[in-house]
């Protein structure tokens, strides 16, 4: 069986093809680059101008036609509305005029699948970063439920108006990163509430650094600070759960820097890392495509009506029918190693740990 999945929830525009034995066949991306943020209705008119353009180059790369194509899949949130519908009019029209079944999927989730197909990883907890999205996630009672998440902005949304406010490009991750590896670090706040992460009181706080510090320190403390604390909640995380798995996930997961720091967090605890190549990490549409097969091959069947975008598309929302129930493990309380895990010496409380 082969899917198409399209992918386009905001800037980023995908297509991708994959079979149900997991290969990818075709993996095609075209980014809208904004000049001031990303305005809904010009990302929008940018999927449409070339989506067309982008499923032929797909089905070229798999050498297939579209008739070929035996199930569309579609992002059907979370995302910006415009950009949702784009995706979401394109795989009804395919769907409707070739005959074939109708997917839309949910944009995180299919992070967390693809990581687990293309990687070693089996159960683990997800640390899904991106410009719009910042959760902790894992499976548990059916469900991928979010352990943590931001109560503000988004990481990479943090760095992105970071870079733009001092004209440093778009997107912010890399620049930042690079600029980060010259630099020495400065305190800026440390927001961790409970499970959940703020992220505006930071960039609020390093634009100001910025005007007194060397943009290369400030960049290093930007990025050292908001890691440390995605660390924290992912420790936690793992902790309740007795997981012993880490994916990394989303485009701001690409950063050099993020994966040894996690590294070096499950190292210390007896876990492992998993980080997907670097095409899967970021938006993708053969994320998109594989969630919509193992959906269909598990029973998932939607009418037409039941593919309307949803922005706000929770991740703890979707009934995990494609997976079994979880066993509970057994979890024991044991003392936090007194060290840091980052280079500037933040440590979390004492935490549950599993064995």
């Amino acid at each position: 069986m082969l899917c198409l999945g399209i992918e386009g929830t905001a800037e980023k525009l995908g297509v991708g093809i994959v079979s149900s034995d997991g290969t990818v066949l075709a993996n095609q991306l075209k980014q809208h680059i904004p000049t001031e943020g990303i305005h809904p209705r010009e990302a929008a008119q940018h999927h449409a101008d070339n989506i067309p353009g982008l499923i032929k180059k797909s089905l070229a790369e798999a050498e297939l036609n579209l008739g070929d194509i035996d199930l569309v899949a579609f992002s059907q949130g979370p995302g910006l509305g415009p950009c949702l519908r784009v995706s979401a009019i394109t795989a009804r029209t395919i769907s409707v005029s070739k005959k074939i079944p109708l997917i839309g999927v949910n944009h995180c989730i299919a992070h967390l699948e693809i990581g687990r197909l293309k990687t070693p990883a089996k159960d683990p907890v997800m640390l899904y970063v991106s410009g719009g999205n910042t959760q902790v996630i894992a499976y548990e009672g059916e469900r991928y439920r979010v352990f943590g998440e931001t109560l503000d902005i988004a990481l990479g949304n943090c760095l992105d108006q970071f870079a733009r406010a001092l004209k440093l490009g778009f997107p912010g991750g890399p620049v930042v990163e690079k600029l980060a590896e010259k630099g020495s670090y400065i305190p800026l706040p440390y927001s961790v509430k409970g499970m959940d992460l703020s992220f505006s009181g930071l960039m609020t706080a390093s634009l100001k650094a910025a005007e007194k510090h060397p943009v290369e320190d400030v960049c290093h403390s930007l990025q050292e600070t908001a890691f440390a604390m995605c660390v924290e909640v992912t420790e936690r995380a793992i902790a309740h759960t007795g997981k012993e798995e880490v994916l990394l996930a989303g485009g701001v997961a690409v950063n050099s820097c993020l994966q040894k720091m996690v590294s070096t967090m499950t190292g210390e605890r007896g876990a492992k890392t998993y980080v997907p190549e670097r095409s899967l990490l970021g938006d993708n549409g053969a994320m998109i495509a594989w969630l919509g097969l193992i959906m269909h091959k598990a029973g998932v069947r939607q009418k037409i009506e039941d593919t309307r975008v949803n922005q706000k598309y929770r991740t703890d929302q979707v009934n995990v029918t494609w997976r079994p129930p979880c066993l509970q493990k057994t979890i024991k309380i044991t003392p936090h190693p007194n060290k840091a895990h980052t280079t500037m010496g933040v440590w979390s409380s004492p935490v549950m740990t599993s064995p």
